[in-house]
């Protein structure tokens, strides 16, 4: 990836998604088999790899250094001006900073968590050519939270969302699907929804970011995922991007795949 090749994103939208995990390996062979992705080796050294789409770059995989309680995740990471500014900014308003602010190749970033638990991260710096939504890319974020709106009010502050600069993202109601929906240039970047348990014994009920990866044939994925290995939900619909399968792939790494529809 030349210096050419990368751009600074605007701040506050979805700017990279990553998989940290006990075997780069094998997560290789999994998500190549399930999801016909092609690994590179990235610029972070040799425990790091980026998926690729005809040629394209879609997500980054991380191998968790022994002996640290990392834990098995999708991770979004936001696009910020300043890590340093954010991560002050996740601490006042009662988050907790899991990694960092630490330089990271190019650029700067962090892992945090919000007030109910949620992980995600952000980065200050250029990035690949990652467009949110387009061709292979996520097709969406979603957080599940015990609360919508006092979510979105945490990470408008940090973000800077609704802050009417130009360029920037709005906020608003979806009240068709019942959401708080960011958009920025026309299209939306994020949706945070209800519903979630924070005192669930049950991870997948508990606030966290559900990353979405857009598919062809929702069928022919989840039946690759169970004979690679991965323990599949069984489809549902989802308000905002139809037909859709929670996918856990062999060391516990939870995405979503939703079915590809005009």
């Amino acid at each position: 990836m030349t210096e050419a090749e990368q751009s600074t994103p605007v701040p506050g939208i979805p700017c990279w998604v990553s998989l940290m995990t006990r075997d780069l390996r094998a997560a290789e062979d999994f998500y190549g088999t399930v999801l016909g992705w092609a690994f590179r080796s990235g610029t972070l050294g040799e425990g790091f790899s980026v998926a690729h789409v005809d040629a394209l770059p879609v997500a980054g995989i991380g191998q968790i250094t022994p002996g640290l309680p990392t834990v098995v995740s999708w991770t979004p990471y936001f696009a910020v001006p300043d890590v340093d500014t954010a991560a002050a900014r996740v601490r006042e308003r009662g988050g907790t900073i899991a990694v960092g602010p630490i330089r990271i190749g190019p650029g700067r970033g962090a892992m945090v968590a919000d007030r109910e638990g949620a992980t995600f991260g952000f980065w200050e710096g250029r990035t690949p050519p990652w467009s949110f939504g387009r061709d292979s890319t996520p097709a969406s974020l979603e957080l599940r939270t015990s609360h919508a709106f006092d979510s979105a009010i945490f990470y408008a502050e940090v973000f800077g969302w609704a802050s009417e600069e130009p360029g920037g993202c709005e906020v608003g109601y979806a009240y068709r699907q019942d959401a708080v929906v960011v958009r920025q240039g026309g299209r939306t970047v994020a949706t945070l929804r209800g519903g979630a348990d924070a005192s669930s014994p049950d991870a997948l009920l508990r606030p966290r970011w559900h990353v979405r990866f857009r598919v062809e044939d929702l069928e022919a994925v989840t039946e690759a995922a169970r004979a690679a290995g991965g323990a599949v939900g069984p489809p549902v619909d989802s308000p905002a991007d139809g037909s859709e399968a929670v996918i856990r792939d062999p060391d516990g790494g939870v995405f979503t795949v939703c079915a590809d529809t005009p």
